[in-house]
């Protein structure tokens, strides 16, 4: 049942402003492991990409209720912005908080025939913007997710994860791939292939409880401090595969390779092997396109490497954000202390497994 409806409110439509409940929801954002950029067309759509990520404990936080003033507010708490639209008008798609308006427009054009009704969507995130952790595709599935309850919409996490991709790369035209918006509606971990014909296969991996705690143990996650800006890496990732450039397909081919041994790896709970893997995947990324190491990256990835880690890379199209690394557990405080004291903001991460969730609550 709608969560709106109430005694005093017959209509989801400019009215309604008295409902009884709160729609809250929320989904986690990832960490990409390996075989990220092959979920970017044209690539999957002619070979087929695989990607293996985990989704960890940040995440992207929507709220949806009633709006007071009769109008549609929209905020992201997290970036201090905040906008307010009269009923029935129809800003531009191309500034000011996009993903927030093209949600709240698919949802009114295609579920309430056009009767926009008078609503407060406020978000935040548990991460810096272009942090590489996918979480600008996390906020759109918690945001769908949101009204998929509020509306009582018969979605699962497939349905979420397409239709936030849909919203996100073809309404919005944002540039980037496909995992992160499956990883946010699904959670945990798992092996993701996309195929031609815009087919996805999602196989959650049943890793033995001993092998997750030591990955856990073993990783360290680290802000460079730079938050990135990818549409200029995947532009150019994105015409290196259109025009066939030998390099880029051959790394891509090869990040690809890497995802299906990574997911070996990790369900042998072989972590040297998986941090040699990463070390490959770093190589290749780097080969996809200018711009995905900085200045910052390679000074705080060199020192992580001199200080004892196994191996790592960016999580995400690179250009900044986070790096991840994989130590002995030993050594995990000292290479979070020397990454901090470099001016990177390194910590530890545990893994979740729940995906996108919504919920309602009392007014």
């Amino acid at each position: 049942m709608n969560v709106w409806r109430g005694e005093q409110v017959e209509t989801l439509g400019r009215r309604r402003t008295t409902a009884a409940f709160d729609v809250r929801a929320r989904a986690p954002l990832r960490l990409g492991l390996a075989g990220g950029g092959t979920d970017l067309s044209p690539y999957c759509d002619q070979f087929g990409g695989a990607v293996l990520n985990v989704t960890i404990d940040r995440f992207a936080f929507a709220h949806v209720s009633p709006d007071p003033h009769g109008a549609v507010t929209f905020r992201a708490h997290d970036l201090g912005v905040g906008e307010r639209h009269a009923l029935g008008s129809r800003p531009r798609l191309d500034e000011g908080l996009v993903l927030h308006r093209a949600v709240y427009d698919h949802m009114v054009e295609t579920y309430l025939d056009g009767d926009a009704p008078a609503l407060t969507v406020s978000t935040n995130i548990d991460a810096p913007a272009g942090s590489g952790l996918g979480s600008s595709s996390a906020l759109v599935v918690a945001l769908v997710e949101a009204f998929r309850l509020a509306l009582d919409l018969p979605l699962g996490p497939g349905d979420v994860a397409h239709l936030a991709f849909m919203i996100e790369r073809r309404k919005l035209g944002l540039a980037g791939g496909r995992q992160d918006q499956y990883a946010a509606a699904y959670g945990g971990v798992n092996f993701i292939e996309f195929l031609p014909g815009d087919k996805v296969l999602v196989s959650p991996l049943r890793v033995p409880r001993a092998y997750l705690n030591e990955f856990e143990s073993s990783l360290v996650i680290c802000f460079t401090g730079q938050s990135r800006h990818s549409e200029t890496i995947i532009k150019e990732q994105i015409d290196g595969l259109v025009g066939m450039n030998a390099e880029t397909l051959e790394s891509m081919h090869q990040l690809k390779a890497d995802a299906a041994l990574m997911r070996e790896a990790l369900l042998r709970g072989d972590m040297r092997d998986m941090a040699e893997i990463l070390m490959r995947s770093w190589k290749a990324k780097k080969r996809t396109a200018r711009g995905v190491a900085t200045d910052a990256v390679d000074r705080l990835f060199d020192l992580a490497i001199a200080e004892g880690a196994w191996g790592g890379k960016v999580s995400g199209a690179g250009g900044g954000g986070f790096l991840m690394f994989f130590t002995d557990p030993e050594n995990r405080h000292h290479l979070i202390s020397t990454l901090n004291a470099a001016g990177g903001q390194a910590s530890s991460v545990k893994v979740t497994f729940e995906g996108a969730e919504a919920w309602s609550v009392p007014r």
